[in-house]
């Protein structure tokens, strides 16, 4: 074909080709250090294309290099050679040769070293002027052959790729006459009429008159030269692509010249900023500034970026922020859509910055509406667009600005909660008033409505997932997802796909608070309600829905399954093409079977353990059983002692005399043999204490015996009570006899 014939030519006038090894690769070299190569899938292929373009060259195909390549020595050579050894012998500038040296200008693009040498040599002859002055002369003959010469030339020239040749071409003098050489392309049966456009469509407004002459004249060259690569000259191909990237770095440095000066020269943007927020600026005048602030902020893009954050300071301290929240509430679309390109610079740049202003807002505005958030917000809502192109630029800078991943700045640690406390009281009310609006009982389900209704909820599920604390108390108050799960009967798929997406994020923070509210609310109505309309059809909106439970499954959350089982299981039973809900059934009946188990051993242990306490009971009545004949123990005596703080009937325990000595009365039984002794109360008409163990009424019912007056014991002795003691021993001895004397004994 004429293409692939075309190719073979192209490739074929490279300075370097060889065959690799594995036959199935051939390899180019197109400019210096610029290197392709053109892969095949057969060896046979790769052969043939290989013999074509050896039978180009003249070379024998059995070689595997059909050009040797320049030999480092060689291209050091090169540089060592002095200037004038250089330059290539031009042809005379003359009508008659304008053939010779198109073909000569186009023989050298294929060596770089060549290219080099045609560059110095035009250069040095001041040959470019002379060829336009051709060009003037072959317009006014009408010589077509000699213009159509002058197109190849030029654009060889300007596939030198040489900024000192750009620099004559581009100057005032010369670049309209470039622009008219490019006009007379061969390949176009009429020329174009690039300079009739250049000159008389094309008009430069300056909003604020430019005072420095050289920074117009920087403006008018950028934009010629601009539209030079992008309009005039054909797009490159492959093989072209590396002949022009001077001419890009030519006008990226030109842009940031431009901006380095505007920025320098403050006089000039204090009275824009001055015209732009003045009421009494006419709007066709604002429009023109908004436009420029736009282009203004797109060159700042080319700045490197330390310049760039120089640059969006001095905005910031001009009052760009002020001056959008102006042109953002007005009615004109186009500067409307203008600021929002602006703000989206400025976002991207610093959203810290951004975040700063709005929040100083509340502070000097009384309306919410006015604050700038919200009124991107509502140009969001309003985009006129039928795509909603606008909406989604939009929607992307808000979720920007509120995301927390971009709000660690350690300059201010509290950024985070200071601005999420701000928007979700300020703002998001503005942001879900179309859902709840349109979740009511008359909504709009037509297709516009829908997109922006997707854009909100995709927004919100962004807040889910990473407003953890602020969401969820909205999404309580406001019943949120019960207004958000109502999109599920919309006719427009994505939109119910959208509000399920909302529910199993929530879902899946696996978070009891939102499933208890899910749960509450059987929220989970509409989705099994979708799920059945959509009967056996097997879509996106099935799979989603089914993979909704089957996560829930999978990651077992047991509220859930015990609320979709016990309430919905009828009518999911039947779904048998998959195993989610026979596996919700089967997590249930465990769950149950465990929780069974675990009542009944709990059971098990209360009845154990009314067992043992009765048995213990039982054993401590036996024990007072063996023990009530017995008379307490010097050690029961002391316990007796240390247990009046906590003992409930304290008026029957032992009381300590005026000599510090506590009165216990023993008395033995007459008629006893077996050494045991017992416990004694006074005679029934007195208010002897009772036993210290509690055995006073089985005492009791014991025989009468002689009663004896015990003695007192002292526990603690004192000194000072030892006569006391010895008067009270001799009057006890005057009414016992020795015989009957009480002893402590056991």
């Amino acid at each position: 074909s004429v293409s692939a014939v075309s190719f073979i030519w192209c490739i074929s006038s490279c300075r370097f080709l060889c065959l690799c090894p594995q036959d199935t690769l051939i390899v180019w070299s197109e400019a210096e250090n610029y290197d392709l190569a053109l892969s095949f899938q057969e060896k046979a292929g790769c052969d043939e294309i290989w013999e074509k373009i050896c039978q180009v060259q003249g070379k024998d195909p059995s070689l595997e290099i059909t050009q040797d390549p320049i030999d480092e020595s060689e291209e050091e050579r090169f540089e060592e050679m002095p200037e004038t050894s250089h330059l290539v012998e031009l042809p005379a500038c003359e009508l008659a040769r304008l053939e010779e040296i198109a073909d000569l200008v186009t023989s050298v693009l294929s060596s770089p070293i060549r290219r080099e040498k045609l560059a110095l040599a035009l250069i040095s002859e001041g040959y470019i002027k002379k060829l336009l002055q051709l060009f003037r002369t072959c317009e006014d003959l009408e010589n077509r052959e000699g213009l159509h010469h002058l197109y190849e030339i030029v654009r060889g020239v300007l596939f030198l790729n040489k900024a000192t040749l750009f620099e004559v071409m581009f100057s005032d003098d010369c670049i309209m006459d470039v622009v008219g050489c490019l006009e007379y392309d061969p390949a176009l049966v009429q020329p174009k009429r690039h300079r009739e456009f250049l000159t008389k469509t094309a008009k430069f407004k300056e909003v604020i008159p430019i005072r420095d002459s050289e920074l117009r004249q920087k403006i008018h060259q950028t934009y010629r030269v601009q539209y030079i690569q992008d309009i005039i000259l054909p797009t490159p191909s492959v093989f072209e692509e590396n002949f022009l990237s001077t001419l890009t770095s030519f006008i990226f440095f030109n842009k940031v010249e431009i901006v380095s000066m505007l920025q320098e020269d403050e006089k000039f943007l204090t009275e824009v900023f001055a015209q732009l927020t003045d009421e009494a600026t006419e709007d066709a005048k604002r429009r023109e500034l908004v436009n420029f602030f736009k282009e203004f902020c797109a060159f700042s893009q080319t700045l490197q970026p330390q310049n760039r954050d120089a640059f969006f300071k001095t905005l910031a301290n001009l009052g760009i922020l002020p001056a959008l929240e102006i042109i953002m509430g007005m009615d004109d679309l186009q500067v409307r859509a203008a600021a929002t390109d602006i703000f989206s610079y400025l976002v991207e740049f610093s959203p810290s910055m951004v975040r700063e202003f709005v929040m100083q807002e509340p502070q000097q505005a009384d309306d919410d509406d006015v604050l700038l958030i919200n009124l991107v917000i509502k140009q969001m809502i309003c985009d006129s667009d039928p795509e909603l192109g606008g909406a989604v630029q939009l929607m992307g800078l808000l979720r920007t600005l509120i995301d927390p991943e971009n709000m660690l700045a350690p300059t201010n640690k509290t950024e985070k909660t200071e601005f999420l406390s701000f928007f979700y009281k300020y703002c998001m009310h503005v942001l879900t008033a179309p859902l709840l609006a349109n979740t009511a009982e008359e909504r709009k389900d037509n297709f516009q409505t829908a997109q922006l209704l997707s854009l909100i909820l995709e927004l919100l599920t962004f807040c889910v997932e990473h407003h953890t604390y602020h969401i969820k108390n909205y999404i309580m108050n406001k019943d949120l997802l019960r207004r958000v799960l109502v999109l599920m009967n919309s006719k427009h798929t994505f939109l119910a796909l959208c509000a399920l997406r909302f529910m199993r994020r929530i879902i899946g923070l696996k978070d009891e608070y939102y499933n208890r509210y899910i749960i509450k609310g059987n929220l989970f109505e509409p989705v099994i309600n979708a799920l059945l309309d959509n009967g056996t059809r097997y879509n996106l909106l099935n799979s989603a829905i089914i993979e909704l439970f089957e996560f829930i499954k999978v990651e077992d959350i047991k509220s859930l399954i015990a609320h979709i089982v016990d309430n919905f299981y009828k009518a999911l039973e039947s779904i048998e093409y998959v195993q989610t809900f026979k596996g919700l059934k089967g997590r249930y009946e465990q769950e149950k079977a465990r929780q069974s188990r675990s009542l009944t051993r709990y059971r098990r242990e209360a009845r154990s353990l009314e067992d043992d306490e009765e048995m213990w009971f039982n054993d401590e009545e036996d024990e007072d059983d063996a023990d009530a004949g017995a008379p307490p123990s010097l050690l029961t005596c002391v316990f007796c002692l240390f247990a009046v703080k906590d003992s409930e009937d304290k008026e029957n325990l032992p009381k300590r005399t005026p000599s510090g000595s506590f009165k216990f009365t023993f008395s033995h039984s007459a008629g006893t043999t077996n050494g045991s002794s017992s416990t004694s109360s006074k005679p029934a008409s007195s208010a002897s204490p009772a036993a210290p163990n509690g055995s006073s009424a089985k005492v009791a019912s014991l025989p009468a015996a002689p009663m004896v007056k015990a003695g007192l014991v002292g526990l603690v002795d004192y000194p000072d009570d030892e006569d006391e003691e010895d008067e009270e021993e001799d009057d006890e001895e005057e009414e016992l006899s020795p015989r009957k004397r009480p002893r402590l004994g056991s």
